[in-house]
């Protein structure tokens, strides 16, 4: 397990917050995937971790969803065939993703209220995680491979600058 050391690192750019909501995406479908595989959890833990899950995907995952599709994606439409082509393909997954989020959100809430219940709930949540395992997988790499490097090397660092203020401004 990864434990920092200091303060943690501050951002530097609009980029380096988009990798940071990557790298929770990453964390929360890792939690999702251990909770559906645990034998020998309490229920309080069940309960927390389920909370965890569940808050994550339905609060701060919907924010990263505008980022992208409300401040990022309007300001690199047209720059390339490729980056267009990457941009659809965010989008559309996102549409794609939405089925499996809502399969582990209702998961998570039986978990919530009733973790003795894990037992039972248990193949579908494994099904939801493995499902997002994999798009996620895909979809990330494909928007570090290409989206992440054209807002570095194709915005203005005005664009940036107001990109950061509406990524933040969400957050409020």
């Amino acid at each position: 397990m990864y434990v920092q050391i200091g303060p943690p690192k501050e951002p530097s750019d609009v980029v380096d917050l988009l990798l940071e909501c990557h790298d929770r995406i990453r964390t929360f479908i890792g939690l999702a995937a251990r909770l559906a595989k645990t034998e020998q959890a309490s229920p309080d833990e069940i309960r927390d971790a389920a909370s965890r899950v569940a808050r994550y995907f339905s609060d701060a995952l919907p924010l990263h969803v505008a980022d992208e599709e409300q401040s990022i994606l309007p300001r690199l439409a047209g720059r390339s065939p490729e980056l267009d082509s990457a941009l659809e393909t965010m989008n559309r997954e996102h549409r794609e993703h939405e089925r499996p989020l809502h399969v582990l959100l209702e998961t998570c809430n039986v978990l919530r209220n009733s973790p003795k219940m894990l037992d039972h709930v248990r193949e579908t949540l494994t099904g939801a995680v493995s499902e997002l395992e994999r798009g996620y997988a895909a979809h990330l790499q494909e928007e570090e491979r290409i989206i992440l490097p054209a807002i570095r090397t194709l915005l203005s660092p005005a664009e940036k600058a107001e990109v950061e203020l509406e990524l933040r401004a969400r957050r409020r």
